[in-house]
């Protein structure tokens, strides 16, 4: 085959590709996530209103590979529970779970910071550091008996291939020893986090189950057509991905639920593409009495 029509093929079916896995994700989903306990408001699970024809994702906030609040140092992949545990113990996942059979609870690692300083996401190298996080999150989640996990981290002192080795490795042990059964990956629009996610997901989209796209990092004020914008953009960024759209209660950014969340969600509900909602946090929900969380899942319940 001539050159220019061997590469005229190869877009070809490139192009078929990329439209066979953007099918593929094109379905709605009754999936519903909250982060909870990272602000030690005394929420509890059972605080938060739970719709029975949803699926509920529970997500705990956070563990991180630091030592400690008061003098926070790196452990090269040695996690600690940083979240409230007080009133999100292991006895209170059991409690919930058996009250709400379509309730599952993850945990997600990273998060912005260690008391007053940034969670760096910082191996010793990859070798080191999933050895350790195996083992101390494989601890965890066995005690708490959690099902998922969720990346967040949002600082780094490594290069993007570091990071996606390493994450990727991670939960691909995790799964393969069945510690886990989903994982999510929490991503937003800044070009170094980008850098990172994107490198991860080239190399390890296809065991990533969700994408919690923080959509609410955008600037206050978003409209629903700029919202709609975003999310078509990290659709094809996170090619094939299940990308769930997310507002922050305390409603100081993004598309707040005033200014047309709900409507936007409706939208994307009516092309088939509404893959879930998530929300940061039920911390900051339980001043409004939770009131975002019933209409997110009477929208997602809807038939």
């Amino acid at each position: 085959m001539e050159p220019h029509k061997l590469f005229l093929t190869l877009l070809i079916l490139q192009a078929l590709l990329i439209c066979h896995i953007s099918t593929l994700s094109a379905a709605n989903s009754k999936l519903f996530r909250e982060y909870i306990g990272a602000e030690f408001k005394d929420v509890k699970f059972s605080d938060v209103p739970i719709n029975p024809n949803v699926d509920f994702h529970f997500i705990l906030s956070f563990a991180i590979d630091y030592d400690s609040l008061s003098s926070p140092s790196p452990t090269n992949g040695k996690f600690n529970v940083f979240w409230d545990s007080n009133n999100l113990s292991p006895s209170h996942v059991s409690s919930i779970k058996s009250k709400h059979p379509n309730v599952k609870v993850a945990l997600s690692v990273g998060g912005y910071s260690v008391g007053s300083e940034f969670a760096y996401f910082k191996p010793s190298s990859v070798k080191s550091w999933v050895s350790n996080a195996v083992a101390s999150l494989t601890s965890i989640i066995n005690e708490y008996d959690l099902d998922g996990i969720d990346i967040d981290y949002e600082h780094f002192q490594a290069d993007p291939e570091t990071f996606a080795e390493s994450i990727g490795l991670l939960i691909k042990t995790l799964k393969r020893n069945k510690v886990i059964s989903f994982a999510s990956i929490a991503p937003y629009a800044d070009d170094e986090v980008q850098r990172q996610y994107l490198a991860l997901w080239r190399r390890y989209g296809n065991i990533i189950d969700y994408v919690n796209f923080q959509f609410y990092a955008y600037d206050r004020g978003t409209t629903i057509p700029q919202f709609l914008s975003y999310f078509n953009t990290q659709s094809s960024n996170y090619i094939g991905g299940k990308v769930l759209v997310s507002f922050q209660s305390d409603v100081s950014r993004g598309l707040t639920p005033e200014d047309g969340f709900f409507t936007a969600c409706k939208m994307l509900k009516s092309q088939k593409r509404l893959h879930g909602i998530f929300v940061w946090s039920a911390d900051d929900s339980k001043a409004n009495g939770f009131i975002y969380e019933k209409q997110s899942q009477e929208i997602l319940a809807a038939n």
